[in-house]
């Protein structure tokens, strides 16, 4: 290996450190720390290092707990390998900080605060190659860089993760023939998991830490990567044999969100390393509520989808959505019904209809014409680079007619709200589709709800159709409602029937109000698989959502969060009778509730001032 020293430094950018050690015996060494913040401040650290053979490698720490052991970096392309042999020729540094909205999420208003640095190396072959490094107060993310030639061909990724053997982990099993995300979570620690493949988020528990892999800004230029547990160690990989793009290729963001488990579940780090907004105008990207038939009764007729938009607008529900089985003939009166009755349509569309350019361009103009509001695009089932490809263009010709996204069968956003703030949502879950009553069909375990708030839900908008009392599930009754405030979703589709919601006038009463959008979010109380109780502000209003996996019990939750004076307290909560029970108190940001619990319940609040 070619070797060029360089001179032990302390490089500083505005508030980041990152230690530039002499090249010694033991290679060279940098260590990242979020700006303003020191090795022992409590957030994550990265270490980067070169060892003499010329590969890279990378460790987190977050105090003294080893959340990730040094693991391997590079990649190999057609025309180079940059997975050893590879030669220091410079680096740079600088602050990321960034101001952006989005349209959905755990809240709209974002601020990244972040330290990066740039290695600039070349193969033996002389190819340049850059590893691109940020760390922020909430986690470790980073990317390659291939600056030439005019086209790159990527055989493989040599990226790892050596998740500490003894971590509690949360895994994905990955069905390679579907693509769609739709299991269940593994709970075992890392040594005893099986070595398959698992698909975003993973989520560990690494001593007093807590850590997320995910992939963040991916597009058409490369495909959804995977991890498959070997020898210990998760390694990347990647959909097809080979991704190829043209030059420069900057590769998706290797993501690992670290910190409590409070910091892991608030953290907006996957949109704030995806790519800047592409629609200037967000102004008719409206998220909101939707009827939807398909669960309960099937698409049906005219008369039926008449049926929906009636109850919808009872509701004061935004949307109806007309899942599979619709008919052209009777669209357009469908349209012009609901805008009377101020509900917009949302129509099914299956992926291959609109392959192509002209089909898109055909269909998505007649939808358009026709006055829907936008389009849940069904059986995507793929993480490969031409489906990637294909989700460019629709994100694109969608935009240009001002269709709103919703994607079924189809793999989990990877920031794609920031970059594309018209998908409002995405499925990627093992959802209420699976509650759909048929002879024989066992509820799901209730430890797979408590999973998800921690896990799926943290790669963005989760269409998990919540709220169908008529579903085979393990919850209770307050339990069920409370998924609607617990889950994420730009639009929540309420599955159930309108004549099913009547037999829950209390719950009926809580999903006229409920949003789906939120300027903040909090996590109160968590154990992944257990526990989970989550706080989100609309406004000037605070909704707090509770659910549990387990035996009766009392949850006390404390309002801490809330700002000073009085506030009313809608509390739905579980009955002696497993029905919804209602009440309302006074409170204040000193109070605690203490509430009953049912086994595998849960309970709704809605806090509003009491001026």
């Amino acid at each position: 290996m070619r070797k060029r020293a360089i001179a032990a430094a302390v490089l500083v950018a505005g508030s980041m450190t990152v230690a530039v050690p002499a090249l010694g015996a033991a290679g060279e060494h940098w260590t990242i720390t979020a700006p303003g913040m020191s090795t022992r401040a409590g957030a994550p650290v990265a270490e980067v290092a070169l060892d003499q053979a010329g590969r890279l490698s990378l460790g987190v720490r977050r105090g003294a707990t080893t959340v990730l052991e040094q693991s391997a970096l590079g990649l190999e392309a057609a025309h180079a390998d940059f997975t050893t042999g590879l030669e220091l020729t410079g680096l740079t540094q600088r602050v990321v900080s960034e101001q952006y909205s989005t349209v959905t999420g755990r809240r709209k208003q974002h601020s990244l605060e972040a330290s990066e640095l740039t290695l600039k190396l070349t193969a033996e072959s002389g190819q340049p190659f850059e590893l691109v490094v940020r760390v922020a107060a909430d986690g470790v993310a980073y990317r390659y860089v291939v600056p030439s030639p005019k086209w790159v061909t990527v055989v493989r990724e040599a990226s790892e993760f050596r998740v500490p053997g003894e971590a509690d982990s949360f895994l994905l099993p990955y069905d390679n023939g579907r693509g769609d995300y739709e299991s269940a979570h593994t709970h075992a620690k890392v040594s005893a998991q099986a070595p398959v493949e698992y698909g975003y988020p993973s989520l560990f528990h690494v001593g007093d830490s807590w850590l997320a892999l995910m992939e963040s800004d991916l597009d058409g230029r490369y495909g959804g990567s995977r991890l498959k547990l070997d020898d210990g160690s998760f390694r990347l990989v990647l959909p097809d044999p080979t991704e190829t793009s043209t030059g420069p290729l900057a590769t998706p963001w290797r993501t690992m969100v670290v910190g409590d488990l409070a910091t892991v579940t608030e953290s907006d780090l996957g949109t704030d390393l995806a790519s800047p907004s592409k629609i200037a105008d967000t102004s008719w990207i409206k998220p909101g509520v939707a009827a939807w038939s398909w669960w309960a009764e099937g698409t049906g007729d005219l008369q039926k989808q008449k049926n929906y938009v009636d109850y919808a607008s009872k509701q004061g529900w935004e949307y109806n959505l007309v899942d599979s089985g619709w008919d052209a003939s009777w669209i357009p009166e469908l349209v012009t019904y609901s805008n009377q009755r101020n509900v917009k349509t949302w129509l099914w569309v299956r992926w291959q209809t609109i392959d192509t350019d002209s089909e898109r361009e055909k269909l998505f103009k007649q939808y358009a014409d026709w006055g829907a509001a936008g389009l849940k695009i069904d059986f995507v089932e793929s993480d490969g680079q031409d489906r990637m490809r294909w989700y460019d263009e629709v994100f694109e010709a969608a935009a240009k007619y001002r269709l709103m996204l919703n994607f079924h069968g189809a793999p989990i956003p990877r920031g794609t709200e920031r970059t594309w703030p018209h998908v409002v949502t995405v499925e990627a879950v093992k959802g209420a589709e699976g509650t759909k009553p048929k002879p024989g069909r066992q509820p799901f375990p209730a430890e797979h709800y408590l999973t998800l708030p921690f896990t799926r839900n943290l790669t963005g908008s989760m269409d998990f159709t919540p709220v169908t009392f008529s579903g085979v599930r393990p919850n209770s009754d307050a339990g069920e409602l409370a998924l609607s405030v617990v889950y994420e979703s730009g639009v929540q589709h309420f599955a159930d029937s309108p004549a099913n919601y009547a037999k829950q006038p209390l719950a009926e009463q809580l999903l006229r109000v409920v949003p789906t959008t939120w300027d903040e979010t909090k996590l109160l109380d968590g154990d992944p698989g257990k526990r989970a109780v989550l706080a989100r502000r609309s406004g000037a209003e605070w909704f707090v959502g509770g659910i549990i996996a387990g035996e009766a019990t009392r949850l006390s939750t404390g309002l801490g969060f809330l700002p000073p004076g009085n506030w009313i307290a809608e509390v739905y909560a579980d009955g002696a009778d497993q029905k919804i029970t209602f009440s309302t108190q006074q409170v204040t940001p000193a109070s605690v509730l203490d509430l009953p619990v049912a086994k595998h319940g849960g309970f709704t609040v809605h806090l509003r001032p009491a001026s």
